[in-house]
């Protein structure tokens, strides 16, 4: 669906779509977070100004799937009447997407999950995704109320997720912050970089674990969450992630694999019942498997 912005000029692009289309706000602002509302080709922020003979691309992909339940296995870490958290395996892809509807882990959760928050059609439970690639911990919203009120909590950074990486180089400080904004890449449109053209702000904290040979085990803190966030600023730095095949630039250990990064533990104070959960998993065979062929 494309839009030819006329004498319109100056209103915010999620202002100017409520009054131009039969979405809805929460609609548009999800679209326009997920990269599927393009103006001129290029993504922007909610905030953008439109102007004047502007073409705004829109990609409804609610219109192009219908999401079937898949008897897939999850590994249930923690489950009650309003959340759950799971236990990713690397390999699976999050959510459907055009050209990839079925085998993904909305379709085992809708199996598995007799009640599941209906919020986004296309991502539902989903609060915050992993790549296909990654392993580990997630959490899975149950009703509308509980998965807007963890989607805050992440925004406001009260949910604190920590990951491991297994990253190329010997990283000499023990300790670090990398602040850089991330967007989309303008020469593949499959990868994000460090830019500041239509990007966003992240910021990354990591930790020394162990150093070895030719690889470093990392523990990195998320202050944002952008799609591939940990990847692009790792390799942004000079020290990609072990089997990354995208954004790793070096020698494949596993192709069948996925990179060496895993979202190993997850805090936050339950946004029902006020209790603080906390939940820690450990790397599985194949992670551990590469990890000590470095020792």
């Amino acid at each position: 669906m494309e839009i030819k912005v006329n004498n319109d000029e100056n209103l915010r692009l999620d202002v100017y779509l409520a009054s131009n289309t039969d979405f809805s706000r929460s609609k548009i602002n999800n679209l326009i977070d997920s990269d599927n509302i393009l103006v001129n080709g290029l993504v922007v922020k909610k905030s953008y100004k439109v102007k004047n003979e502007d073409i705004i691309s829109i990609n409804d992909i609610d219109d192009e799937i219908v999401i079937e339940k898949e008897n897939i296995p999850v590994d249930i870490v923690y489950e009650d009447e309003y959340l759950a958290i799971i236990n990713k395996k690397s390999g699976i892809v999050t959510h459907p997407a055009v050209g990839n509807k079925n085998h993904t882990l909305v379709n085992a959760l809708l199996y598995h999950f007799n009640n599941i928050s209906k919020k986004d059609n296309i991502r539902p439970g989903i609060v915050h995704r992993l790549d296909k690639d990654t392993s580990g911990l997630m959490v899975v919203a149950k009703d509308d109320k509980t998965h807007e009120l963890l989607s805050e909590m992440i925004k406001n950074k009260e949910v604190e997720r920590i990951y491991l990486a297994l990253v190329w180089g010997n990283v000499r400080c023990d300790n670090g912050k990398i602040d850089a904004p991330i967007g989309r890449s303008i020469t593949n449109r499959q990868k994000y970089t460090v830019t500041d053209i239509n990007s966003k702000d992240s910021v990354t904290h990591f930790s020394v674990i162990q150093r070895f040979k030719d690889v470093t085990l990392i523990k990195c803190r998320l202050e944002t969450g952008r799609t591939h966030q940990i990847r692009v600023h790792l390799n942004y730095i000079g020290y990609p992630i072990v089997n990354d095949l995208v954004y790793g630039n070096r020698k494949i250990i596993d192709k069948d694999y996925g990179q060496m990064l895993v979202s190993k533990s997850i805090r936050f104070i339950h946004p029902i019942t006020g209790k603080e959960l906390f939940f820690e998993i450990e790397p599985d065979d194949t992670f551990m498997s590469i990890l000590d062929s470095f020792r």
